[in-house]
């Protein structure tokens, strides 16, 4: 997709002039920033960083090796009330390692700045509001509440972070939800590292590279009182941004993350002193063979001994592989529960999960290839990242945060998640449906996984409608879906009293009133899901004079454009193919004719994308409409935009026509 190469690439270490460079530096606040009213570019900003300058570096001590250091200082000018929020700031750093020391992450320089009767006056943080609190057992967070912060405020502070972790580099974000006025990041690496360098939206960042020289001393490993010494080159980059637009959210994103002006680094090798060349992830085979090279991959996915019993019992005289592959989904689905940690290493270890009935991610799947691959089902690990969490599109380790079964049969890729309890063959959670995965195999062979679902989802909305001569209608109604509606239907309302259902449907479908409501195949997840139900309503029909106006769809009725900005920065976003049909056959009442009806209408974008259908027959005292839209891709480029807000501009202006019955 070109989308890709547009968005992110690999940064070519080529040194550029950098233009507008100021030495930004804390405690010089200005008068005139204080007296700034509103953002000069964007007068509609709440608050905007003045500057935000950081630079990683590296430390190193004989007791604990190499640390990476990332110094982030921030100015925050405050415009408006609702840009107040901006006075608490909170980082996350992590504490729960294995082998390393935790992270460390403090606060300092933290000053408010007003002016009061001309006089720049400092109010410094005190320990008071500074917090720290624990996430989980893994992560902290580090927090602070300015003081004394106002409209016209503007507000300084610095952080370190200080980590043992060399694999997982700090990412930058240039780019905030507020505008950022001047944005500059170095990172200064020693040659004992090579570090690949990913940027989102590069062609908005200039660049300067240079080879300075590096020198460290330590104590030696046998005999503490001798000191040793190296020298060596170091790499010093620095990425600077002006004049950063806030990143606004709009209709139809996946995750405004991966747009978000920004560079991330991924370590492909290590070379310390006296020591052999060592490679990470430099390509997916090595990916591939680094994880499953790990205790709580590889290991845990051999396990065996404690599936065999449960797997025989529910398995008896079932011989056909399909058949296996389903007992086998549904019985890991119902016996297992999802504790709502992901990843793709085992935590307790899958022995342990399975006896609880409680596990994470990996877990949980583990389990399912454990049982697929002993009956004969051939089923690999696919790694993903989530939605919220990031694009895998070059070979790294650390994107990753999510892992799925591929199970092959009768040729066919069936991609299955047991976490869920309401997902099935090859429906996978929404937020795993992120552009691609990858399938990896013991061997260090892997491939590409498209997530995109292949099949359209479909609903089909059928209805019987009776017009009474004062408006007033009432009616059947009968709607199926299939798939990725099925799948979204019992998801989100597999726990709510049916009482509390009806009467938000009620509500969401303009206040008609429902009775003899049924539904069919709510827990039979191979059939589609059906609801029935009879209604009334007096709020359907407009009577003006001798004439009375319906629409076509009534209370299904969309005719607000969702795409209304002028341009479009990023790609839309669809979640999966659908296809919507809507067929109702009003009866009008006694006394009335047809005067008018909308005219029939069909509507097709190139490559395909979306398609929209339109029709409305009149005979006798009948009215038959038939209304078809499909959207035929998850995702499609901003190139397209204006392309897909025409298409939608003319589905939802003949959405909003009249059919117009006539007194007589």
């Amino acid at each position: 997709m070109l989308f890709k190469k547009n968005v992110i690439a690999v940064f070519a270490f080529l040194s550029f002039a950098i233009s507008n460079a100021q030495d930004f530096k804390l405690g010089k606040v200005s008068i005139k920033e204080l007296e700034e009213k509103t953002h000069p570019i964007d007068s509609s900003a709440v608050a905007a960083v003045l500057f935000n300058k950081a630079k990683t570096f590296f430390t190193y001590t004989i007791t604990n090796g190499f640390s990476i250091n990332t110094e982030n200082t921030f100015r925050i000018k405050i415009y408006k009330k609702e840009g107040l929020k901006w006075a608490n700031y909170n980082v996350s750093f992590r504490v729960g390692y294995e082998n390393l020391n935790p992270d460390k992450l403090e606060f300092t320089d933290c000053v408010t700045y007003n002016l009061e009767n001309g006089k720049v006056i400092k109010t410094k943080l005190n320990n008071e509001g500074s917090f720290k609190t624990s996430i989980n057992k893994y992560w902290k967070e580090a927090a602070i509440t300015m003081p004394n912060v106002k409209v016209g405020s503007v507000i300084e502070f610095k952080y370190v972070l200080k980590s043992g972790n060399i694999i997982e580099f700090p990412d930058f974000n240039f780019q905030k939800d507020i505008p950022v006025n001047n944005s500059e990041y170095t990172t200064e690496i020693p040659g004992f590292f090579v570090y690949k360098a990913i940027a989102k939206r590069p062609s908005e960042l200039k660049f300067d590279s240079k080879i300075t020289n590096g020198y460290l001393s330590f104590a030696n490993k046998y005999d503490q009182m001798k000191t040793e010494s190296v020298s060596f080159q170091q790499a010093s980059n620095t990425y600077t941004a002006i004049n950063i637009p806030a990143l606004k959210e709009e209709p139809f994103v996946d995750n405004i993350d991966n747009y978000r002006l920004s560079v991330a680094h991924e370590l492909e090798k290590t070379q310390f002193y006296l020591e052999p060349v060592k490679d990470y992830s430099v390509t997916w085979e090595g990916v591939a063979k680094t994880i499953y090279e790990d205790k709580d991959f590889g290991k845990e996915l051999k396990e065996r001994d404690y599936i065999i019993q449960d797997v025989s019992r529910i398995l008896k005289n079932v011989e056909s592989k399909s058949e296996r592959l389903d007992i086998i989904f549904k019985f890991v689905q119902n016996k297992m529960n999802w504790n709502n940690k992901k990843g793709y290493y085992t935590d307790k270890g899958v022995k342990q999960a399975y006896i609880d009935g409680v596990g994470n991610t990996a877990e949980i799947n583990f389990i399912l290839m454990a049982m697929l691959n002993y009956v004969g089902v051939v089923t690999n690990p696919v790694l993903l990242s989530t939605i919220d969490h990031g694009i895998p599109i070059f070979p790294n380790r650390t994107i990753f945060n999510y892992v799925i079964a591929s199970a092959e049969l009768d040729g066919k890729q069936i991609l299955l998640d047991a976490t869920n309890k309401h997902t099935t063959n090859s429906i996978l959670p929404l937020f795993t449906l992120n552009w691609t995965g990858r399938l990896i195999r013991q061997d260090g062979s892997s491939e590409e996984i498209k997530l995109e679902p292949k099949l359209l989802s479909k609903t089909t909305t059928n209805m019987l409608v009776t017009i009474d001569e004062n408006g007033k209608i009432s009616g059947q109604y009968r709607v199926y879906g299939t798939d990725y509606h099925a799948f979204t239907f019992r998801e989100k309302y597999a726990g709510i009293n049916q009482e509390n259902y009806l009467e938000k449907l009620e509500n969401d479908l303009s206040g008609i009133k429902i009775s003899d409501y049924t539904i069919d195949n709510s827990k039979d997840y191979s059939k589609p899901i059906m609801e029935n139900f009879t209604f009334t309503s007096d709020n359907q029909c407009e009577i003006i004079r001798d004439k009375m106006y319906i629409n076509p769809q009534l209370f299904f009725a969309k005719n607000k454009n969702p795409f209304v900005q002028e341009k479009r920065e990023f790609p839309i976003y669809f979640g999966y193919p659908d296809q919507e049909k809507f067929n109702v056959i009003f009866e009008i009442p006694k006394g009335y004719v047809v005067e008018s009806v909308p005219k029939p209408i069909k509507l097709q974008t190139k490559d395909n994308v979306a398609s929209f259908v339109f029709n409305v027959e009149a005979s006798y005292n009948k009215i038959q409409v038939s209304i078809a839209k499909e959207s035929n891709k998850l995702l499609v480029s901003a190139d397209f935009y204006s392309v897909l807000k025409d298409f939608y501009r003319q589905m939802t202006d003949k959405q909003s026509e009249r059919i117009v019955l006539k007194k007589i």
